[in-house]
């Protein structure tokens, strides 16, 4: 079987959507769906809040991970997307992925690296 390295996503975004940016609660039922709508494995997940605002998720995937980090006060999210390319091409549903997150937060984007690995 010849190895196809997958896409990881990694970007720092801006938002004045300081609901957004404060619970993990309606992110949280965005990756749900996007899992469910691009058929990936989820195998387990950790979200917490932060007092007085703010939260971090990480979800672990078979197909690798996604992990988020908001500083509402700050107005900052960093954003981590990583699938890989072992049983299906999964590069498309990286960038839809990240498309979703940046409008879900109504963010602008500060800086955005894409590795192949």
């Amino acid at each position: 079987m010849l190895y196809h390295p997958g896409t990881h996503l990694i970007a720092s975004l801006q938002s004045k959507n300081i609901a957004a940016l404060s619970t993990g609660s309606n992110f949280k039922l965005l990756v749900d769906s996007l899992i469910q709508i691009y058929e990936l494995q989820k195998l387990g997940e950790v979200y917490h809040d932060f007092s007085p605002a703010g939260f971090t998720a990480v979800v672990c995937l078979s197909e690798s991970h996604i992990s988020m980090h908001t500083w509402p006060e700050y107005g900052k999210i960093n954003l981590d997307i990583y699938l890989s390319n072992h049983e299906r091409e999964n590069d498309g549903t990286v960038q839809q992925m990240y498309q979703s997150f940046v409008s879900f937060f109504e963010a602008t984007v500060l800086d955005v690296q894409i590795l192949k690995r």
